[in-house]
């Protein structure tokens, strides 16, 4: 997995994805949980507004995600 490998060699990579136990299974370290498999970073169902709050939600988790040590 690409994220693995760039904690490898010293990159912090937070991974957003749906299938949360197949990134727990290869040993990914940071994982953020997606809206689904079609629309990982969405939800086409909501208006325009509601839409960027929720993408702008993930993201931020995943900047969280990258502030945590893995020591």
């Amino acid at each position: 997995m690409l994220a693995k490998e760039l904690e490898r060699v010293g990159l912090p990579t937070a991974q957003v994805c749906t299938l949360t136990p197949v990134a727990l299974m290869v040993g990914s370290n940071r994982i953020v949980p997606a809206s689904s498999v079609v629309h990982p970073l969405g939800d086409p169902h909501r208006d325009p507004k509601a839409e960027k709050i929720f993408r702008r939600g993930i993201v931020e988790e995943a900047l969280r995600a990258l502030q945590l040590r893995d020591d």
